[in-house]
């Protein structure tokens, strides 16, 4: 039996029927081509795709889903609230990666965004009743339902982040850890002796890595990390200005801080130069992102860069391997990051 993938066709419009004469073929034939059934001789399949592209021939998509139990379409899906999502720049470079990864497929991008349980459970049940192939979830917060959610519903599924939770589950991430270890060795050789921590949210991955890399430094140079030397951020710009203000409130001999976002230290060293201290003469300032405003912020930021078009590029194609079932559940991947030396340390 065969799907009628020309149901509906609007006159003018080239039809299934019509393939099938110009090719030379039965329409069987077509439809088995239009759905890469394997079930097709090359010679066949060389004709049809021909008539296909000399009368610009577009299956119906709706037909073609009923057959092949696909819709073509991934999410993406952030935790984050919209304002948050459309204003930092690493998301933005993200979904900017993402759809260029897929500009060469057949698939569309859905852009969804949770803000909180209620907005999980919706996302949840719209991937559950089909309406995507796969998902891929970023921003990801240590209480938030998605990963289990679709887990149990057997939707494949990659985190653009190591699992906060340590599950096995696949996922792509950078090396936040060692890059924020690079960023503070980098801090200590420049003779620093006060080092600073301005974290991100500590019930996200990367803010807990980032964290760990900048106490790993301190106790591979033989130093405790002081307690005072440290303030969480959010990974915005406004709460790294505060998160700054708090730090020279409780170090006011503070020497040098490692930011965990370039958003962050932005906001940094608007409070630094707000308390009169000069960057770097008086506190060498590293970031993390290799943001666009790492480069036009005064003065420029000595920052950690991931790389993004890497990243991207392996979440979109693990995601598809593991929609065709041809990677593991648990399959990851850790993409090294750099440091890229300015003027601020």
């Amino acid at each position: 039996m065969t799907t009628d993938l020309t149901h509906g066709a609007r006159p003018g419009v080239p039809t299934l029927d019509e393939v099938a004469v110009l090719a030379g073929v039965s329409r069987a034939t077509v439809s088995r081509v239009v759905n890469e059934s394997p079930r097709v001789s090359p010679e066949a399949r060389v004709a049809v795709q021909a008539a296909i592209e000399q009368l610009r021939y577009v299956p119906n998509r709706a037909a073609r889903s009923l057959v092949t139990r696909r819709t073509d379409t991934i999410a993406l899906v952030l935790s984050e609230p919209n304002s948050q999502v459309f204003s930092d720049p690493f998301f933005a470079s993200i979904v900017h990666g993402v759809s260029a990864a897929l500009a060469e497929t057949d698939l569309t991008l859905v852009l969804l965004t949770a803000r909180d349980a209620r907005e999980q459970r919706k996302i949840a049940r719209y991937a559950r009743q089909g309406h995507v192939d796969g998902v891929v979830l970023m921003s990801l917060h240590s209480e938030d339902l998605l990963p289990d959610m679709l887990s149990e519903a057997a939707v494949p599924l990659v985190l653009c982040g190591r699992p906060y939770d340590g599950r096995e589950v696949a996922y792509v991430d950078a090396d936040n850890r060692g890059g924020a270890r690079v960023a503070t060795e980098h801090l200590l050789g420049l003779g620093r002796r006060r080092v600073a921590a301005l974290t991100g949210p500590m019930d996200m991955i990367a803010g807990v890595d980032r964290y760990a890399g900048w106490v790993q430094a301190l106790a591979d140079a033989g130093r405790e990390p002081d307690p005072a030397l440290v303030a969480h951020g959010d990974f915005t710009e406004a709460g790294g200005e505060a998160a700054m203000a708090r730090l020279l409130d409780q170090a006011p001999d503070l020497d040098a801080v490692f930011v965990a976002s370039d958003p962050m230290a932005v906001g940094a060293l608007r409070a630094l130069r707000a308390a009169g201290r000069r960057v770097p003469e008086d506190v060498a300032v590293v970031g993390f992102d290799d943001a666009a405003v790492a480069t036009t912020c005064d003065p420029p930021l000595t920052t950690v860069a991931q790389p993004l078009d890497r990243m991207t590029t392996e979440l979109v194609d693990l995601l598809r391997a593991r929609i065709d079932g041809e990677a593991g559940p648990t399959e990851s991947r850790t993409c090294p990051t750099r440091l890229v030396r300015r003027a601020s340390a």
